[in-house]
């Protein structure tokens, strides 16, 4: 008697198949399809988070540097003078504040203009 294996092929199939519901034509359909069209969309899907966390960061930044021009500053300086005066806020954070809570965050535009001024004297 010949033995197949065929328990396990069958989840394997049903399981990439299962993967491959919503793809287009056969690649939800035929297996083979169905496996170059898994295995492509979870390096896409791994791609894919690496690349949000750039996206947000540069989100942030943009949405900083608005902010603080419209407060006279650049984003560089007003990045640099954040570290200059210890103030431990993250990108995220401080986009946040610029959208919700102006007023905190123009008192953290001026906490790092005049750590700026005190360091160039």
């Amino acid at each position: 008697m010949r033995v197949t294996n065929a328990v396990a092929s069958r989840k394997r199939r049903k399981r990439v198949l299962r993967q491959a519901r919503g793809f287009r034509g056969s690649r939800s359909k035929l297996i083979r399809q169905a496996y170059n069209a898994v295995d492509r969309a979870m390096a896409m899907a791994y791609v894919g988070r690496k690349q949000k966390k750039r996206q947000y960061r540069r989100l942030w930044t943009a949405r900083i540097n608005a902010a603080c021009r419209s407060r006279g500053m650049s984003y560089s300086d007003f990045m640099h003078g954040i570290k200059l005066a210890n103030l431990e806020l993250n990108r995220k954070v401080l986009s946040n504040l610029a959208i919700e809570d102006e007023a905190a965050f123009g008192q953290i535009v001026d906490q790092a203009r005049q750590a700026l001024s005190r360091a160039s004297k």
